[in-house]
């Protein structure tokens, strides 16, 4: 997600803004739905792009497929 606004940033447990997460992922210092697999996640992403006219959801699919494994919260881990 493009953090451009400043209510696109999560907030850390101080309130402060995370410079590293979107606010659908983290708030108050914690991810939102913890136990959220990154599949789940990049699902969720995709249908909010679809649904905002972002782009068509083949296209949306394959770019969440490729980027979120290199994001912080997911980096390393494998796909389940």
């Amino acid at each position: 997600m493009p953090l451009s606004r400043p209510e696109d940033f999560g907030t850390e447990a101080s309130g402060i803004r995370s410079n590293d997460y979107c606010a659908y992922c983290f708030q108050n210092g914690a991810f939102v739905g913890p136990n959220t697999t990154m599949e789940q996640m990049r699902d969720f992403c995709v249908d909010k792009m679809v649904e905002l006219h972002v782009m068509p959801r083949e296209q949306a699919s394959k770019l969440m497929t490729e980027v979120m494994p290199k994001l912080k919260r997911w980096a390393g881990k494998t796909s389940s």
